[in-house]
C-alpha cells in the first residue's frame, strides 16, 4: 500500500507543537507545511500530521534544533455535520 502525504492529507489531526522562544522564518524549511507562529517568548508550530511516525518526526526535529519543547497537542476538529438528525439516521 502507497501512502501519500500532503498538507490537506484525509485523515490527518491538527497538531499545535509549541516551544520556548521566537523563531524566525528561517524555521520554516525544517517545518514544511506548518505554520509558526510567534509571540510571548513561544513559538508555535501547527499543522496536519498524517501519522504516529510524522508526529514522531517533528518532535525529533524540534530535538534536533535544539529547541525547548513545552507542548504537544491535537487542535479539537469540528463534528462533519450530518444531514438527518441522529434518531433518524439509518432508517
Amino acid at each position: 500500500m502507497k501512502r501519500t502525504r500532503s498538507s490537506g492529507a484525509v485523515g490527518a489531526t491538527i497538531y499545535q507543537i509549541v516551544v520556548r522562544g521566537e523563531l524566525s522564518n528561517r524555521y520554516l524549511p525544517a517545518f514544511e507545511g506548518m505554520n509558526l507562529a510567534a509571540g510571548d517568548g513561544r513559538t508555535a508550530i501547527t499543522g496536519p500530521v498524517v501519522d504516529q511516525a510524522q508526529l514522531h518526526g517533528l518532535l525529533n526535529r524540534v530535538g534536533d534544533l535544539g529547541l525547548e519543547l513545552i507542548s504537544v497537542n491535537p487542535t479539537p476538529t469540528p463534528e462533519p455535520a450530518s444531514s438527518l438528525p441522529v434518531g433518524q439516521m439509518g432508517r
